[in-house]
């Protein structure tokens, strides 16, 4: 083997060595903060532990945060390779929630046979997603809006109307029996709730699961192995040359924001119907941010972002664990997964230095 051989073969290992260095650092530093705070480590731990892989009830519910992490990060790489960056994934989930929510309750689909009673309402959610991520797009194309404006914008519009129909009795609000009936829908039906994987409730993984894994494989395909994917190269590249060439610009921006947001809206209908079964305000939970973190972090890798899926899916279960059994404060969590993020950033910056010395 060659020298230059061995370099282009060590240097993905090395790189991974080093990203798994930075996540071990940064939990270290974690656990410092936890110890100042004057939280026992030990129990810190083990409440993390038992959130994260301490059951098997445990182990799904943080893979099913990962399924969610995943369709967001997948829908931002794959609007970033025509060098589009949707930090709307909040509004996105928001809006597929709400579509999923209303379409399940008052749409007729619990009543849809053959499956179709949870088809229909996800369609409905990647739906408004799409058009919610495509609007964007429309305005990134043909008034030149940037669209991390947009985008971010259009998220704190999706909230609110969220929050209206859950307040309001005359849309999704349940109907109040007294004065403590919580401003939330009514439960969605049985057969419009996603089913589980393995049929048993005590190990609660979704069909969302193997949805998202089959829909991370395709868009790795696009990307890698298509046309489609060689002209969003070419439009992130140079966006002026592309047109010159004849490339349908447009077209592609504003169908990879719609893609982007049909994903974002379809992580709100995995959250509806696999996992809250009823939208109230706050449903998104900063999800959609976690899922932009987790496409930053995959550097336009499909493999990168169910590998950072998995991590933040898993970190969100054990934090919230730490949080309730070890008395961790909610910052402090919200704190370490930063940290992790900076030191993940810092390890791909070295890498990137090293690859560019070689």
């Amino acid at each position: 083997m060659s020298a230059s051989a061995a370099r282009r073969f060590a240097l993905p290992q090395s790189g991974i060595v080093i990203s798994v260095g930075a996540v071990l650092v940064a939990i270290l530093l974690g656990v410092a903060l936890i110890a100042v705070l004057g939280v026992s480590i030990d129990d810190a731990l083990d409440a993390f532990v038992d959130g994260t892989i301490g059951s098997a009830y445990s182990i799904a519910a943080s893979v099913n945060r990962s399924v969610v992490f995943a369709l967001v990060g997948t829908g931002f790489v794959f609007a970033n390779r025509a060098n589009l960056t949707n930090v709307g994934g909040e509004g996105q989930i928001a809006m597929g929630g709400l579509a999923a929510t209303a379409t399940a309750l008052y749409g007729g689909a619990a009543g849809l046979p053959f499956g179709l009673a949870f088809i229909v309402p996800m369609l409905a959610a990647i739906i408004a997603g799409a058009l919610w991520g495509g609007l964007a797009g429309v305005l990134k194309a043909r008034a030149g809006t940037n669209e991390v404006i947009s985008t971010l914008l259009l998220s704190f519009i999706a909230v609110w109307i969220l929050y209206w129909c859950v307040q309001s009795n005359n849309l999704l609000r349940q109907p109040m029996s007294n004065s403590a009936t919580l401003p939330e829908s009514l439960e969605i039906p049985d057969p419009t709730k996603l089913p589980f994987v393995t049929g048993d409730p005590s190990l609660p993984l979704n069909i969302g699961l193997p949805l998202t894994v089959l829909i991370a494989i395709a868009v790795a395909i696009v990307l890698t192995r298509s046309t489609m994917g060689v002209r969003l190269r070419a439009i992130g590249l140079n966006l002026t040359a592309s047109r010159r060439a004849g490339i349908a610009t447009d077209r592609y921006l504003i169908g990879a924001m719609m893609l982007a947001g049909g994903l974002g809206g379809m992580a709100g209908a995995v959250m509806l119907q696999g996992d809250q079964y009823a939208l109230k305000d706050g449903f998104s939970s900063g999800y959609g941010f976690d899922g932009l973190v987790v496409g930053l972090l995959a550097r336009g890798s499909v493999t990168g972002v169910i590998a950072s899926a998995l991590l933040f899916g898993f970190l969100r279960s054990g934090g919230i664990s730490m949080e309730i059994e070890a008395g961790v404060p909610s910052a402090v969590v919200q704190v370490i997964q930063g940290i992790i993020v900076v030191s993940l950033a810092g390890a791909v910056f070295w890498i990137d230095r090293k690859q560019a010395a070689r």
